[in-house]
């Protein structure tokens, strides 16, 4: 027996996972390595919990989760390319199953003990079953990359503001007959028609459901509609941020973007009822906005892009930078107008442009000057360091 007072080691683990193992039927069925897999995985989260890098895991349901399987021996899966677009994968306990080809993986006689399989993921999501493979790959040490340097501010109006001007836009930002931006930008006219009925039909037939009474299958068909809908949309961006900072990491060497809490920015503004809040839908508006666009995810992909091909993501302090003038350098009262618009109030100046624009090239220019953002022990620590200018960058 394990001692109350002490951690429960992986080892351990493993050990009553193979007496369950014997003891319970279905769990004898399922492969070892799936098993141990989960073992792993909740393991790895109460390790993160006690390290304090987040908080301990608690229980998700079904319908809160994403069901995934794991099969981690690749030996098993005896992948094969069937043709241009489709595959077929050896599942364990599921046979030989189809799968729709959509990048290169070492098989055959691409493979060798640097570049293979190692195991793979199934994946179950509101589109259906996929499927995920992890792969060793040798890959040679970047070179120095050629590319300038840009600062990039990342916006609602303008998805990616860019400080020399090539600014990356989505162009899905729409608005409603009432006004309001469209929260589901992502999706064409009749897909948005479809999911307007479908919600309708939901909130019909959830009006019929008594209190702890279960939930008819004609309104789980609806959700699973629902899901679908909103599973395609957050593909469609999904695919629009990976080809666009793919761009950005072949075009640029050093990016620099602001060191954002977007967990403070999309806090409610409801209040409390001593004091209530106030534009409390504008503000939730402004947060469904700003959770749609991603900015973490976003920062992300560039900064592993980045460094696959020799460039760097630098981040610097986010305050200030909207309210400075990029051209003056000096920072005036009411020079915000609006979401869009920046003017100078300063006398002389009278500079005019875009806000998010404005913003890019003050983000730059913290980072000529060396004030960066360093993060340490969960906060942003401000320091200026010396800038050296690598001698193959333009």
């Amino acid at each position: 027996m394990v001692g109350q007072n002490r951690r429960v080691d992986l080892k351990d683990a493993d050990t009553a996972i193979r007496q369950a193992r014997a003891d319970i039927d279905f769990l004898s069925v399922l492969p070892a390595q799936a098993a141990q897999a989960v073992l792993k995985t909740y393991h790895r989260a109460w390790r993160n919990c006690w390290d304090g890098r987040v908080k301990k895991p608690v229980f998700k349901s079904r319908i809160r989760s994403t069901m995934s399987v794991d099969v981690p021996q690749g030996r098993n899966l005896n992948v094969v390319r069937v043709h241009r677009r489709w595959g077929m994968v050896n599942v364990p306990k599921v046979g030989r199953v189809r799968f729709r080809w959509t990048r290169d993986l070492p098989v055959g006689k691409y493979a060798n003990a640097e570049n293979r399989i190692t195991g793979a993921r199934l994946v179950k999501d509101a589109l259906g079953w996929h499927i995920a493979f992890r792969v060793q790959a040798l890959e040679s040490a970047p070179g120095s990359h050629r590319g300038a340097e840009v600062g990039i501010d990342v916006g609602v109006t303008i998805p990616l503001a860019l400080s020399d001007g090539n600014h990356q836009d989505h162009g899905r930002l729409t608005k409603t007959e009432s006004g309001k931006a469209d929260r589901d930008k992502w999706l064409d006219s009749k897909e948005k028609a479809k999911l307007l009925r479908l919600e309708r039909q939901a909130a019909q037939r959830k009006q019929h459901c008594e209190p702890g009474q279960s939930v008819s299958r004609r309104l789980h068909h609806t959700y699973d509609q629902i899901r679908g809908l909103r599973a395609r949309a957050t593909r469609r961006h999904q695919d629009w941020q990976h080809k666009t900072t793919t761009a950005l990491a072949q075009q640029y060497a050093i990016v620099v973007v602001e060191q954002l809490t977007i967990t403070n920015m999309t806090r409610s503004a409801k209040g409390t009822v001593a004091e209530p809040g106030r534009n409390v839908a504008q503000k939730a508006g402004l947060n469904r906005a700003i959770s749609q666009e991603a900015w973490g995810q976003t920062v992300t992909m560039l900064a592993y892009k980045l460094a696959q091909r020799g460039g760097t993501l630098v981040k610097v302090p986010a305050p200030g930078t909207s309210q400075r003038c990029s051209e003056c350098g000096f920072t005036t009262p009411g020079s915000r107008m609006s979401q869009a618009t920046f003017v100078c109030k300063k006398t002389g100046c009278g500079f005019t442009a875009n806000a998010d624009w404005n913003a890019a090239r003050n983000v730059l220019h913290l980072y000529r000057i060396g004030l960066v953002a360093v993060p340490a022990a969960g906060r942003a620590v401000v320091r200026r360091v010396r800038r050296v200018k690598p001698a193959t960058a333009r």
